[in-house]
């Protein structure tokens, strides 16, 4: 804006003032002029014009500083509140990423549960088989004595009373071994069942 001359009146006087302010504003600046000379003038008593003035430009310079320091303030809050709201940005991303990271190491051990869990009732089922199986092995091993014990009163009836004839006694030695060894294959297997089933009811106690 180019300059331009505009003519105020100032406690009576006529002053022409050169600015590139806006006519407006420079008016409302000797209209701030005039009206605290007034003020000063009205408290003050026999004061010459060259006073007043400097009073006006005391008073006023004082506004001025004021004003100044306000800003000032008002710039060391806004600097702080920036700096606030920096800090409190990098909090809520970091507390964001955190929660990311929760949610990412809770669906990790929700899987692994589940996969556990799975793992559990697969040996669950194999438990339940190997009890079914240990439970036919017993009532094999059952009906072994039963035929063991059969053969023994045979044996012993031969013994005392030679009722039977040497064929007779072959087949039934025959029988015996067959028998003895099918006992004995078993009860090894009895004893295996039974540490698979051990060993799994210790996998399920432990998971």
């Amino acid at each position: 804006m180019s300059e331009q001359k505009v003519t105020v009146r100032i406690y009576g006087n006529d002053y022409t003032i050169t600015g590139n302010r806006p006519r407006d504003e420079i008016l409302k600046i000797a209209d701030k002029v005039d009206e605290t000379m007034a003020k000063i003038a009205a408290s003050q008593e026999d004061s010459s014009f060259a006073s007043l003035a400097v009073l006006t430009a005391v008073n006023i310079t004082d506004e001025l500083f004021s004003v100044r320091s306000g800003i000032s303030e008002k710039d060391q809050e806004k600097e702080k509140l920036e700096k606030d709201i920096v800090h409190h940005t990098q909090l809520w991303e970091e507390a964001k990423k955190n929660f990311s990271q929760s949610k990412k190491d809770a669906s990790a051990i929700q899987s692994q549960k589940e996969q556990v869990q799975e793992k559990l009732n697969q040996k669950s089922i194999e438990n339940d088989t190997l009890l079914k199986s240990a439970a036919e092995k017993d009532d094999r091993i059952a009906e072994l004595e039963g035929k063991v014990n059969d053969l023994v009163q045979r044996l012993k009836a031969q013994n005392e009373g030679n009722a039977y004839s040497e064929e007779q006694i072959r087949e039934m030695e025959d029988n015996y071994k067959e028998l003895e060894g099918n006992y004995f294959e078993l009860q090894m297997e009895n004893i295996r069942i039974k540490g698979d089933l051990e060993h799994y009811r210790k996998l399920e106690s432990d998971g």
